[in-house]
């Protein structure tokens, strides 16, 4: 019975005022406030309060956010991701069915800067299914392929949840970010053997012919954006820098280059960094809340007892890793990325740590898991987004987007039985 009221306290609180509305930052913080002023939980103290909020935000890896979440604003208005776009162009765009393929290149090239889904499909994505209707694609391909490649975005390096996760769970953002090279490029790969077959059914053609001096002009013209992939994994798997320092670099660079050779001002600039500074400061605030949420899980005993029930299904580390992954799926569909991985990440730590699975290895399957809940109704966000920047329904974008979810089952699967796709470049080259 105690049990059910404690579970009733610390989950039903949180899930009513997420329901209702409320900032899930607020909505942690009343939750951890009531179970500690109830005869259940354990005994309020103002001082552990404060000192949670502060030692959670003391943290060298949290100045990677606001650099990475100013990147890809920067990237957005310098006029950068039309130049990807171009780039992909000219070098598949002449095989059949080369703009769809142009889409899902554009955005793993563009997801090596921005690090955020919404960022590939409010960005990039509006470009892309653009031109995609230009070339006569059917509206339903051309938004399946451009919301299904917006997932890409946040497990390339550089992405902000993985960030979250490795300030959260404790681990090394380079690790985390180097665990995401492969199970990124396969994703890619999927999603192109995805464009290939409707290629074929729809009978889509070539879109022109390959001209080696346009590849030549347009990769001139993208240069500038296409050395951050390299500068921020070359950085880190050299060691000159860490994950933080290359954000900053980066920063650095595009600010110089957008100036000279993009359409950056400095009022563009002062109106990016204003809107970073506010996204980055909405997202400490949750970490923060999230510190002492996670420190009442513990007082809790929850994550003791989540082990207690999953042992009791299964004591595989790979079949506890599945449950989870449905756990997982079934968040994603009504909380948002960066939410559901501040509320569960303090709670399941302790848990794939007496489980014996790899905590690198799981921030990425995660990270997946939950980036596919952003396509998932009702409250997938890049739903919505592809509504605002497209012409089409929210029931049409929908629609279009269920035949994208094969292939990035068919990723996740992968990675959760090959725990190897994400823990052999970490542990190989760091």
């Amino acid at each position: 019975m105690e049990l059910a009221i404690i579970g009733l306290l610390f989950l039903g609180t949180l899930l009513v005022l997420y329901g209702l509305g409320v900032p899930v930052a607020v909505a942690m913080g009343v939750t951890v406030i009531t179970v500690m002023a109830s005869p259940y939980g354990p005994s309020f103290n103002y001082t552990l309060i404060s000192n949670q909020l502060l030692f959670g935000l003391n943290s060298f890896t949290l100045l990677a956010i606001p650099f990475y979440l100013l990147l890809g604003r920067l990237m957005n208005r310098s006029g950068f991701t039309e130049d990807i776009f171009e780039f992909a162009n000219s070098v598949v765009g002449s095989v059949r069915g080369g703009i769809g393929y142009v889409n899902v290149l554009a955005s793993l090239i563009f997801s090596g800067m921005s690090g955020l889904a919404l960022a590939d499909a409010a960005g990039l994505g509006r470009v892309e299914y653009s031109v995609m209707r230009e070339y006569d694609y059917d509206k339903d391909v051309a938004l399946g392929i451009t919301g299904g490649s917006a997932i890409i975005g946040p497990i390339i390096p550089p992405s902000v949840p993985i960030i979250i996760y490795g300030v959260l769970a404790g681990e090394s953002i380079n690790a985390l970010f180097l665990a995401g090279i492969i199970p990124g490029f396969l994703l890619a790969v999927t999603l192109l053997l995805s464009v290939a077959i409707v290629t074929r059914i729809r009978g889509y053609g070539a879109t022109g012919t390959f001209d080696p001096r346009r590849v030549l002009e347009t990769f001139g013209t993208a240069a500038i954006a296409l050395v951050i992939p390299v500068l921020i994994i070359g950085g880190i798997l050299s060691g000159l820098f860490t994950a933080t320092e290359a954000g900053a670099i980066t920063v650095v660079y595009i600010t110089i280059s957008g100036m000279v050779f993009g359409d950056l001002t400095i009022s563009k600039i002062v109106a990016e960094t204003r809107d970073a500074a506010v996204e980055t400061f909405s997202l400490t605030f949750i970490i923060a809340i999230a510190a002492a949420y996670g420190l009442v899980a513990l007082e809790l005993r929850l994550p003791m007892m989540l082990v207690d029930a999953i042992t009791g299904v299964t004591t595989d580390p790979t079949y506890m890793l599945l449950l989870l992954v449905a756990l997982f799926l079934v968040v994603g569909t009504f909380m948002e990325t960066v939410a559901a991985i501040t509320v569960l990440v303090p709670v399941l730590v302790p848990v794939i740590d007496i489980a014996g699975i790899d905590p690198i290895h799981f921030g990425i399957v995660m990270v997946l898991t939950l980036m596919i809940g952003l396509l998932t109704p009702p409250l997938g966000i890049i739903l919505f987004v592809l509504e605002q920047v497209t012409d089409a329904s929210l029931e049409e974008v929908m629609r279009a987007i269920v035949p994208y979810y094969v292939p990035l089952l068919i990723v996740l699967l992968i990675i959760v039985f090959v725990p190897e796709t994400t823990t052999y470049i970490p542990y190989e080259f760091l």
